[in-house]
């Protein structure tokens, strides 16, 4: 849901990582003897990535290697987000450049997974032609058999969407990894039903995972040396799972404590947060461990309460600001970013400015923001007329960034002269002879390197000046 952002290159931090749009799997072994190679990229949320993590798994089980050569790859996929229009269009143009691989190397076989599969296999498979494979988030076990079946001349479909499938026993390939940070996926789908999106058609209801597996998924990690693990879900707060045996129900609250327990140095992050389901319990297990980080990713996706009705987000305006309010109090120095939908269907000028507000209200410390795009197959869709015109939409979507880039640049300039603890992820992109590493609140902070660390070191960071993205500073002595 994050592509078409303006924003997403200069406020960071971020869920999905624009930049990363398209990547391809490249942790590979050049040493490989596997007989067949796969190409993959993915496109969409950071759990269309985590995603691509467990299909390279299970390919690698079947006896498949990665390569970053599209023109080497017996198999190439491509692993879909059909939340925004761009997403799709992006993907159709992938296609045909994959058609003309196929056409130069037949045999090839291409296979398109995830969000998109179930809405547009018939097009893809049967109208376009583009494809062998189509195959939807709960099926990617089935792939080995699928691609062996394609290679046999029949259709490789499944798209069938589970009410227990979590991918639990799968020890992900880690993409595109720095060796710091990690994603753990602890639960799929997703049951609110909001009325402009897709995600609850694509990647069914909600069920979560076993809690012991992501535990031993967090240690596993901690002891090939990643320090930090963000706990991925479509409405994470929603988490709940019975022990099998006992029938003890294990909350997200307590998960986190769990997670937590791993070990003091490994960070514990969360996304994404429904406004209605965060508790206080989940506040408190973030308070109370100065492992789990001070942040929330907590989407209000507009400010007015008639709006809100309309999405069926299932709490209004007041309510919201109760919750931003019980934050704050538990943790005056927790960050709270956002998603903003602006031009929803009937939207007035008066109800956009409801939504400038709550995001002078909230404070965000950043925001992904889009104007309203109508998907297939939503009760938007079928319900209510698109009608904001769109100069209307983009003239409204640059007022709420240009707001939340000055706020976003306040309290940053509020940093100045903090010190913070910074987990070091690498180097930063403008220069080989500075680190970048976050803080607890998610902020991105950059230093200059003093020969004497590496990355996954925690060190401290004296802030000494800021920009509306990025914090900047200095090493000094804990």
């Amino acid at each position: 849901m994050y592509n078409d952002n303006p924003t997403i290159e200069r406020l960071a931090p971020k869920v999905v990582d624009e930049s990363a749009q398209g990547k391809v799997y490249e942790a590979f072994d050049t040493q490989s003897d596997a007989s067949k190679r796969f190409y993959i990229e993915s496109y969409g949320c950071q759990m269309n990535f985590s995603d691509s993590e467990i299909v390279a798994s299970i390919l690698g089980e079947a006896g498949y290697g990665p390569t970053r050569d599209l023109e080497a790859a017996d198999l190439i996929l491509i692993n879909t987000c059909s939340i925004r229009e761009k997403a799709e269009d992006t993907v159709r143009k992938r296609l045909r450049v994959f058609d003309k691989v196929k056409r130069r190397r037949p045999g090839t076989m291409v296979g398109v997974l995830g969000c998109m599969a179930e809405r547009l296999k018939a097009k893809f498979l049967e109208e376009e032609k583009l494809v062998d494979l189509v195959v939807g988030p709960d099926a990617y076990r089935d792939l080995p058999k699928l691609v062996a079946g394609a290679e046999e001349g029949d259709r490789g479909v499944n798209v069938f969407l589970s009410r227990e499938e979590t991918y639990a026993d799968i020890n992900p390939l880690r993409l595109q990894s720095n060796g710091v940070t990690a994603f753990i996926s602890i639960m799929r789908g997703c049951d609110n039903m909001c009325s402009f999106c897709v995600v609850p058609y694509t990647r069914g209801r909600e069920r979560s995972r076993s809690a012991f597996s992501i535990v031993a998924e967090a240690t596993d990690l901690f002891d090939r040396g990643f320090r930090e693990v963000t706990l991925l879900g479509q409405n994470v707060d929603s988490y709940k799972w019975a022990h099998p045996e006992t029938g003890q129900v294990v909350t997200f609250a307590e998960l986190l404590t769990l997670t937590a327990a791993v070990d003091p140095d490994l960070r514990v992050r969360f996304s994404t947060s429904h406004p209605k389901d965060i508790t206080d319990d989940v506040l408190y297990a973030m308070r109370d461990h100065q492992n789990v980080c001070k942040y929330i990713h907590l989407p209000v996706q507009s400010g007015n309460s008639r709006i809100l009705d309309l999405m069926n987000r299932t709490y209004d305006r007041a309510w919201y600001q109760q919750k931003i309010n019980r934050i704050y109090e538990i943790m005056p120095d927790c960050a709270i970013s956002s998603d903003v939908i602006t031009g929803f269907c009937t939207e007035t000028e008066e109800e956009h400015r409801d939504t400038l507000t709550m995001i002078d209200y909230a404070r965000y410390s950043m925001s992904y923001m889009f104007y309203y795009s109508e998907r297939p197959g939503t009760p938007a869709a079928r319900k209510f007329e698109d009608d904001v015109p769109l100069a209307v939409k983009k003239r409204r979507l640059q007022e709420i960034i240009n707001l939340q880039t000055g706020i976003s640049h306040e309290l940053n300039q509020q940093d100045i002269g903090k010190t913070f603890r910074v987990l070091i992820e690498g180097e930063s992109k403008r220069s080989d002879e500075d680190w970048k590493g976050r803080n607890s609140q998610n902020k991105m902070v950059i230093f200059a390197k003093d020969g004497t660390h590496r990355p996954g070191d925690y060190v401290h960071v004296r802030v000494t000046a800021a920009s509306s993205a990025t914090l900047l500073g200095h090493h000094v002595q804990s």
